[in-house]
């Protein structure tokens, strides 16, 4: 009873909270909306809890705080994140809520209501995305409620399974923090990649974690320093504004660390100021003061506001070497565009026109089209979840016609991107590129300000070599679209040209058949639509001629035997229990709708379960199996990358791992590191020891295990001994090549 009521006040207190944050800006019409519909989400969920126990109001709660509060949105979009999830788990219709909410609030909550199980005809994440990106274009509005819905979900995750804490933080680094990034919802975004980067990569998580705990008084420091020194630049030549100095958020810091391959200690450059002025002008005059106070890093300048990003984020990016001959980046905008910047999206077309899109808006966010068309297009999940890729995990570059038209694009995009760009015509036939006025390779990625011209061809036709040389989406489905006809077309008349050459040898007139309509009853009883999809399916070589004049035969000659017919036929039944004795093993690895198919795990990333994992189509060799975060995973060929799962059944299985430790080289550390892995059951396979002439030692350590969490729990119980520097998963003990023989098992 006690602690009902304490969970009683503290609904009570949440509620009051959002409540007293809402009144500052909501009308009494509006506090009566988001009151009633508070009121009905907590009689929904009063039997419900979530995972840690609490009463499961808090959630809508928390997601109407963000979508309020946070991002400053309207009494109806309030209303639809207290009811978000009533539809969807509780006896309460949408009818219900029309009717007591009206129309708009009840499409909000129809468009973030997960659709039932069953009706998913694909994977059930891939639809899941599919879904939560029709409702861009139904109304955007609804996506910024599940981003909020998500961003809670990370913030409360720690009481879910670990196996499903990595499932839903991949999805959120994958999936959700590009979407939030590419709305132009930054906060969002980062608070989305730091949770998500927690559970993912906890070790090198917690190592940056510390580092910055023991740096934060020195750089605190700095930072008042630096903004002490920028403010009084402004103010001795006649400006005013803010300026604010932050450290960047820790996920930000480990891609900095990957891509050039830099440890913490050897890190820079992770302290951004920004200045906040008036009017553009200004914005322009406080660079040059910044570059005449202190020396610019060449190349380290972005001008947003002349060109501004897809998401419409305007603001002077330039890295300098600032005081103490520290690199620091310092940005510069307006008002205007930093409340653009806060909000994204959200922050200045959602307030009109109850937030539909219109043209205005998608000239804005043109992504979104590229979106769209995939929706409509792409049937298979594989080329829709890379398409989604391109779209959603590149920056923009803007590339010139001759004319002087800017064209936006994904950066590394090519001339046969741009081509495709223009117009579908152009891509096709599109024969050569000049850039700058100098002939270049069709795969040339273009670069910020670059002028392009194509040269066209009325015979240049596409062909596969095209598709590894295109970044964007559109020229993608434009390419794959005319092979795949092209293809089908040339299948069709190879395959009725190899049917009439087999029937005349039969003596079956296949044209005559086709005429009267008996070769439209095979195709019916093989399964096809049409005669045309027959033709085809010979012409691909998925059936045989003679299977089909067989069963042209049987119609045609009712009661006699198929011509050149074997006299002993293998059982079909007994064919197909020895392809079940000899059904490859799997290894705990599953692939929705597929059987038997052999399984190998990769050597350059040795995935575990718990692992979010892709599966590579090898040539001859099967699945190969990789972490989804491997860095030979975004050089594979995706038209060969298959979504895979673990299936559940490698709880007692072992799975090798790798771990790197740094530490000091004293007597008896070998011997503490393997008693802290034997304490936790670990076996120790293999093991590399380097002594380094500053007395510290390398090592490489491959142990078995047999999920992710336990992997890391080996991690930090490591990395609380004395005298260890760091330590983290390693990969690098093992080949980069693809695995050839199959995990080891007990």
């Amino acid at each position: 009873m006690e602690m009902e009521k304490d969970y009683t006040d503290m609904v009570n207190q949440a509620w009051q909270q959002l409540r007293q944050a809402l009144a500052q800006r909501f009308t009494e019409e509006d506090m009566q909306l988001a009151e009633s519909a508070f009121g009905l989400a907590r009689q929904a969920h009063s039997l419900q809890r979530r995972k840690s126990g609490e009463p499961y109001i808090l959630h809508p709660l928390a997601v109407a705080r963000i979508v309020g509060v946070d991002l400053e949105l309207d009494a109806h979009m309030v209303a639809a994140a207290l009811l978000h999830d009533v539809v969807e788990d509780t006896p309460y219709t949408l009818s219900d809520i029309r009717e007591r909410f009206g129309p708009d609030v009840a499409s909000l909550v129809n468009v973030v209501t997960k659709r039932p199980k069953s009706s998913y005809d694909q994977s059930k994440q891939v639809d899941n995305f599919r879904q939560i990106l029709e409702s861009v274009h139904s109304d955007v509005r609804a996506l910024l409620i599940k981003l909020a819905d998500r961003l809670h979900n990370m913030r409360t995750l720690e009481a879910q399974r670990p196996d499903k804490q990595l499932k839903i933080a991949g999805e959120t680094d994958y999936f959700y923090a590009p979407l939030a990034n590419r709305l132009g919802l930054y906060n969002i975004m980062r608070d989305l990649e730091d949770l998500s980067f927690k559970y993912l990569r906890p070790d090198v998580y917690s190592q940056i974690t510390k580092w910055l705990e023991d740096h934060q008084v020195v750089e605190k420091k700095f930072i008042e320093k630096t903004v002490a020194m920028l403010k009084d630049l402004l103010a001795s030549n006649g400006l005013t504004g803010e300026v604010y100095g932050r450290i960047k958020h820790k996920y930000s810091i480990y891609k900095k660390m990957l891509a050039e391959s830099l440890t913490l200690d050897e890190m820079h450059d992770i302290m951004a100021f920004r200045v906040i002025v008036k009017d553009v002008k200004d914005c322009y005059a406080v660079l040059g003061l910044v570059h005449q106070q202190w020396k610019p890093v060449q190349g380290r300048f972005k001008d947003y506001i002349s060109m501004p990003k897809a998401n419409g984020y305007q603001s002077l990016h330039t890295t300098i070497i600032g005081p103490d001959a520290e690199r620091i980046e310092v940005q510069i905008r307006t008002e205007e565009m930093h409340r653009q910047a806060e909000h994204g999206i959200a922050a200045h077309w959602l307030y009109k026109e109850h937030g539909r899109v219109n043209s205005k808006d998608l000239a804005q966010f043109s992504w979104l089209n590229e979106i769209f068309e995939r929706q409509r297009d792409e049937a298979s999940s594989k080329e829709f979840m890379h398409s989604l890729k391109m779209v959603l995990f590149h920056d923009e570059v803007y590339v010139y016609t001759p004319a002087g038209d800017v064209k936006e694009l994904p950066e590394g995009a090519t001339p046969l991107d741009f081509a495709f760009h223009i117009h579908t015509k152009v891509g096709q036939h599109c024969a050569g590129a000049k850039v700058n006025g100098r002939l270049v390779p069709l795969g040339t990625p273009l670069k910020n300000g670059d002028t392009c011209e194509i040269i066209t061809e009325p015979n240049r036709e596409p062909n596969r070599d095209w598709l590894k040389m295109v970044k964007t989406a559109k020229a993608r489905n434009r390419i794959q679209h005319y092979l795949r006809t092209e293809e089908r077309t040339r299948a069709l008349n190879l395959g009725r040209e190899l049917l009439e050459k087999e029937g005349r040898k039969v003596s079956i007139n296949v044209q005559k058949a086709d005429k009267e309509g008996q070769l439209t009853i095979v195709a019916q009883e093989m399964n096809f639509d049409s005669d045309d999809d027959l033709y085809a399916a010979v012409g691909y070589a998925h059936i045989t001629p003679r299977k089909v004049l067989n069963r042209l035969y049987a119609i045609l000659h009712p009661g006699m035997p198929a011509p050149g017919t074997p006299k002993q036929q293998i059982q079909p039944q007994a064919a197909e229990n020895s392809t079940e004795q000899h059904k490859p093993s799997t290894y705990g690895v599953s692939i929705a709708g597929v059987d038997g198919v052999l399984m190998r795990f990769a050597k350059c990333c040795n995935p575990v379960p718990g692992d979010p994992i892709v599966g590579y189509i090898s040539r001859g060799q099967g699945i190969t199996v990789h972490r989804a975060d491997c860095p030979n995973v975004p050089n594979m060929e995706p038209e060969r990358i298959i979504s895979v799962h673990w299936d559940g059944e490698v709880v007692e299985q072992p799975y090798d791992a790798g771990i790197f430790i740094l530490a000091k080289n004293v007597s008896g550390m070998l011997a503490s590191i393997a008693r802290a892995i034997a304490e936790k059951n670990i076996n120790i396979s293999n093991l590399s020891v380097k002594t380094l002439i500053d007395g510290r030692s390398n090592m490489h350590l491959v142990v078995q295990v047999r999920n992710a969490t336990e992997l890391y729990d080996t991690i930090e119980a490591i990395r609380k001994l004395p005298g260890i520097l760091e330590v983290v998963r390693d990969d690098e003990y093992a080949d980069t090549s693809e695995q050839t023989s199959k995990p080891s098992r007990p």
